[in-house]
C-alpha cells in the first residue's frame, strides 16, 4: 500500500500540476499553439521548474529531508522563493498582454501560497500543498472546460488526500485544510477573476 501511495504523491505532485496546468488553460484561453507555449511556460516556469530547482538544490545540500520539503519549520524559504518566483511571473504576464485566465491562474497561486504561508507559519500547522494544490487545480479545470470535470478531478484530489496520509507526512485535517484553501482560495479566485 506504501507503494502505491508513494507513486500517487509523486505522480501528482504540486509542481507537476503548477507546471502543467498553465499549458492546458492557455491552450483554452488562446487556441493557439504559439501562444499557449508562451503563456503556460511563463506560469509554469516561475511557478514549478524556478522553485522546485531551488527544492532540489536545498536537498542535495542537505538542507531538506526530500523534494517534498516534509518538515513544516523546512518550508519557510521554498514559500519565499515560490511566491517571489510566481510574483514576477505575474508580472511578466500582465506587462505581455497576456489573457485574463493566465492572469487569474497566476494571482490565484499567488493568494493561495500567501494563505498556506499565514497557516503554516502564523498557526504553526503543516497544511498540505499536495491536496491544496490538486483541489484548486480541481476548480480551475472545472471552470475551464466545465463541472463533468470536476467529477474526474475530484478523485484524484481523495487519491492525493489518501496518500499524503497513509505516508505519514500529513494528518486527515491537514489535507482537509489543503483542499479548502486549494478550492476555496486558489479555485474561487481564478473562477471570480477569470
Amino acid at each position: 500500500m506504501t507503494r502505491y501511495a508513494r507513486l500517487v504523491t509523486e505522480l501528482l505532485a504540486p509542481w507537476i500540476w503548477v507546471f502543467g496546468l498553465p499549458f492546458v488553460v492557455a491552450a483554452q484561453a488562446t487556441r493557439d499553439l504559439g501562444q499557449t507555449l508562451l503563456w503556460g511556460a511563463v506560469v509554469g516556469i516561475t511557478g514549478s521548474l524556478i522553485p522546485m530547482a531551488v527544492v532540489l538544490r536545498g536537498v542535495k545540500q542537505g538542507k531538506y529531508d526530500s523534494h517534498h520539503v516534509t518538515i513544516r519549520e523546512h518550508r519557510l524559504i521554498p514559500f519565499l522563493v515560490t511566491i517571489v518566483s510566481v510574483g514576477s511571473g505575474w508580472l511578466i504576464l500582465g506587462l505581455g498582454g497576456a489573457p485574463p485566465q493566465m492572469l487569474a491562474l497566476s494571482v490565484s497561486l499567488f493568494v493561495s501560497l500567501l494563505v498556506m504561508l499565514g497557516i503554516t507559519f502564523g498557526l504553526s500547522w503543516k497544511v498540505s500543498m499536495h491536496s491544496g494544490v490538486t483541489a484548486g487545480a480541481m476548480v480551475v479545470l472545472a471552470v475551464t472546460f466545465g463541472p463533468w470535470l470536476a467529477l474526474a478531478v475530484g478523485i484524484l484530489v481523495a487519491l492525493v488526500a489518501w496518500s499524503r496520509v497513509a505516508l505519514g507526512d500529513h494528518t486527515t485535517g491537514q489535507v482537509i485544510g489543503g483542499v479548502l484553501v486549494g478550492a476555496g482560495v486558489g479555485g474561487m479566485l481564478f473562477w471570480a477573476l477569470s
